[in-house]
């Protein structure tokens, strides 16, 4: 099953400079708790963006580079060859984690979206579609509001009413 994880501000956006626009630890710790273990999918700027521009620990790395060589993770050169990956590993649970062409790319073959909301506006450069006007997606849970480091967050889950097939 394929799904995305993303954390978006009040405009769908989602970075700045090629970070993230917010420190959120309570949303860190649920993207920890719910990727470990499991496939993560980026692109190599998002992996640039890592502490370290290391992978993630204990979680299978799929990134797609036109340029990056290394042996820590498994590096893709295209889509195609990206979503030959994915097939091989359909029975896994894969979470696209960005960047911004990515989660557009992946976005109709992804069951679920998980996404955390933050109730600010972060002065992004680069933005999540905006699920809540695609007639494709349906908002299926939203949590409690709650404070995350200054910042009003809650966490919703979409789910993808026209799943496209590898």
């Amino acid at each position: 099953m394929i799904k995305a994880i993303v954390h978006a501000d009040k405009e769908w956006g989602i970075g700045k400079g090629n970070d993230m626009m917010f420190s959120l630890p309570e949303d860190m710790r649920f993207f920890r708790e719910i990727t470990t273990g499991h496939t993560v999918v980026m692109g190599g700027n998002t992996l640039r963006s890592m502490p370290g521009g290391k992978p993630l620990k204990n979680r299978v790395n799929i990134v797609l580079s036109r340029g990056q060589v290394r042996d820590d993770c498994i590096i893709v050169r295209s889509y195609e060859e990206l979503k030959n990956e994915l097939k091989n590993r359909q029975n896994e649970e894969i979470y696209v984690i960005g960047g911004g062409e990515v989660y557009k790319e992946l976005l109709p073959y992804c069951e679920q979206v998980l996404v955390t909301k933050v109730n600010a506006v972060g002065g992004a450069e680069v933005f999540f579609p905006n699920l809540d006007e695609d007639e494709n997606f349906v908002c299926v849970y939203v949590s409690e509001p709650q404070m995350d480091n200054g910042q009003l967050i809650c966490f919703t889950t979409y789910e993808n009413l026209n799943v496209q097939p590898l």
